[in-house]
């Protein structure tokens, strides 16, 4: 094992920053995976997951256990880490800009489709080779205009051409629950089942250009661009993993899910331990298009009728907005019938804000598909 410190912000006269990486396996020698904790910087569980799996993958390294190359990054947001705004951490958006930590990553399937040009073939692991050497090529050309840009151009640097990448996120309060592109279903499916996620969202595209579609969405982007005759396989499995709430942080949570996620290491070939049977799921793929966010009518007290982890019934009341001045009520109901698997922490609540969601198995929904 080896670490790495990448500088991100290094000018005199104002904060700097550096992101860490550490680097288990031999480049080359097998497959890659990668694996970042907490890119939105106050969810928290993630950075805990990525200490037992740490102290994992150091073990396995000495024993000569990993097949292949692993990346870890386990505070994947120094910028994001040092926002705190009168006691509170802010982690999701950057205070400079106000843009998502998780949007606006580089798609380079754009440029592969001009550079690739005349020299795909019908051997669908020679088109693979070749779309990470112009993958990685392209994100070397980014040239970041700010702080938050070269720290997203580090980590996907770190990633573009890895076999499997997690992206370790929370929700507000949620149960645990996946994204993933929609061409990936069975791929991710052994994961969902491993974290017992009770939520497995497929999309093609969620709107945004968040960290994991960077990794995996240029693979079907560019097979539809150049046909059946030059086969490309989706060579990237990568993830979103939602470890549950901002405040389910627990040492129980962390080792399980850090057991499942090495678990899937093993099923994907990078770790030589003995492979558990696969439990159960917990859920069956539903499309993100499916996902009902429902928001707040006015402003007022928020008070839940339906608990996370139920299901509801299109027209069942799901939540409550008293106004503590007038007393008027708003009631929300659900408009598809599904699982409610995350929503806000926060009690009361301004006009428009997002209360909670649903997940349901009917794609209602187009446009960007995740909140902001």
């Amino acid at each position: 094992m080896h670490i790495q410190t990448h500088p991100i912000a290094t000018e005199q006269g104002v904060a700097i920053h550096q992101l860490v990486s550490c680097h288990y396996g031999t480049p080359g020698s097998g497959r890659k995976a990668y694996i970042q904790a907490a890119l939105h910087a106050d969810e928290v569980p993630a950075m805990l997951v990525a200490q037992f799996l740490r102290r994992a993958l150091e073990r396995l390294d000495a024993e000569g256990r990993i097949k292949g190359e692993i990346v870890l990054v386990p505070a994947a947001n120094p910028i994001g880490l040092s926002q705190v705004v009168h006691g509170a951490p802010f982690g999701r958006f950057d205070l400079g800009t106000g843009i998502n930590f998780n949007r606006a990553f580089l798609h380079v399937a754009g440029e592969l489709k001009e550079t690739l040009a005349g020299r795909l073939g019908s051997d669908p692991q020679a088109n693979v080779a070749a779309i990470r050497h112009e993958a990685r090529a392209a994100v070397a050309r980014w040239e970041p205009q700010d702080n938050v840009e070269l720290l997203k151009k580090t980590l996907l640097s770190m990633a573009i051409d890895a076999d499997v990448v997690l992206d370790l996120h929370c929700d507000n309060e949620g149960l645990l629950h996946v994204y993933a592109g929609a061409a990936l279903a069975e791929r991710a499916a052994p994961l969902a089942a491993l974290l017992g996620a009770r939520a497995l969202l497929l999309a093609d595209a969620s709107g945004g250009a968040p960290f994991d579609e960077a990794c995996s969405r240029l693979w079907w982007d560019l097979a539809a661009h150049f046909g059946p005759h030059m086969p490309v396989p989706p060579a990237c499995v990568a993830v979103t993993v939602e470890l549950r709430g901002e405040m389910d942080v627990r040492y129980d949570y962390a080792e399980q899910d850090a057991q499942a996620l090495l678990q899937f290491l093993a099923r994907e070939g990078l770790l030589d331990i003995p492979v558990a049977a696969l439990p159960a799921p917990q859920c069956d793929p539903t499309p993100l298009a499916g996902v009902e966010p429902l928001h707040a009518p006015q402003s007022g007290v928020l008070v839940f009728l339906k608990a996370l982890g139920e299901r509801v019934v299109a027209g069942e009341a799901v939540a409550d907005i008293v106004n503590p001045v007038s007393g008027a009520t708003a009631t929300l109901r659900a408009s598809q019938e599904g699982l409610l698997f995350a929503s806000t922490a926060h009690r009361h609540l301004m006009r428009g804000m997002q209360v909670c969601k649903i997940a349901g198995a009917t794609p209602f929904r187009s446009g960007p598909l995740l909140s902001q």
